[in-house]
């Protein structure tokens, strides 16, 4: 098989489309022939030399942590899949390859009339925005303050407050508003005067704020939030640190992921692909997710 490999630490240009053994899957385990896989920020913290807790980083390492695609092969003792199965699954590292085992617990049915690309982008930021919002208890009556709210992790945050009933304020550049506003958000401009912005939005207050940006957004989120229990954040863990707030890390289940495709069955989650590239442009797609202005997610397709 082929797969998205970093044979060396360092930036985009390091990475190679290397040829692999096709994995056997092992007992309780599928292998799946995929089809889309999502490019995420941690993606990039490897290919730089970071090591996913949990994980043995040995190089040549394969990236990648969702995907999607059919099932071709069954590990002994598997009985809920078969091959044929169109399925969206998640793993740690391994997943930007074009074959890929994984437990088969940790995978759920992909809808029919859901997209490859989509089906590909949906599990890590999805799940990690579905972890914020519940430690964060946001519900009925709330108002939640999303920044960077039009990337792959606010856009799913902001539709699944916005289903659970909370009023969302979400910070984005001023060419993104309009994005939010068709996600059910009142955007605002992030960067300096962003506290008294949102004050003029949200007069009756602010219950809650996830952080998917850093660059200052939990400084500003301890003055409009009054109970510090209520802001977290998935990527500024120093500043969390600092000041006594809740570090995000995803706790991802099938369960998890099969509510968000349950509400994208509903049509209550939208998901935006900024780009769809083939597997040997991953290192385009490294840039473009590194740039940090991408609206939506970046999939590698194979």
């Amino acid at each position: 098989m082929k797969a998205v490999t970093v044979p060396v630490f360092g930036g985009p240009e390091v990475l190679r489309i290397a040829e692999l053994p096709d994995p056997q899957p092992g007992p309780g385990e599928v292998r799946v022939r995929v089809h889309a896989a999502g490019v995420q920020p941690v993606d990039i913290a490897v290919r730089d030399g970071y090591s996913p807790p949990g994980a043995k980083l040995d190089l040549p390492a394969v990236l990648g942590n969702e995907f999607a695609g059919v099932v071709d092969a069954l590990g002994p003792g598997v009985g809920q899949w078969r091959v044929g199965d169109e399925v969206i699954g998640f793993r740690t590292l391994n997943g930007q390859a074009e074959l890929v085992v994984v437990d088969a617990g940790q995978l759920v049915a992909k809808p029919a009339g859901m997209p490859w690309e989509h089906a590909g982008a949906l599990s890590a930021s999805g799940q990690t925005a579905h972890t914020a919002l519940r430690l964060l208890g946001v519900g009925p009556g709330d108002t939640v303050l999303v920044h960077a709210a039009a990337g792959g992790v606010g856009t799913a945050a902001v539709q699944l407050a916005r289903a659970w009933g909370a009023t969302v304020i979400g910070t984005a550049s001023e060419r993104n508003h309009d994005y939010l506003r068709g996600l059910g958000a009142v955007p605002v401009t992030y960067g300096e005067g962003l506290v008294g912005r949102v004050r003029a939005v949200a007069p009756q207050g602010v219950d809650a704020a996830f952080d998917a940006a850093g660059r200052g957004a939990l400084e500003a989120s301890v003055e409009l939030v009054a109970d510090r229990g209520r802001i977290g954040t998935a990527v500024d863990f120093e500043g969390a640190e600092r000041l006594g707030l809740l570090k995000v890390r995803t706790d991802r289940t099938a369960g998890r992921l099969a509510e968000l495709v349950e509400l994208w069955e509903a049509g209550g989650l939208r998901l935006e692909i900024a780009e769809a590239l083939p597997m040997e442009r991953a290192a385009e797609a490294h840039r473009l997710v590194g740039a940090g202005h991408v609206r939506g997610k970046v999939v590698l397709t194979f």
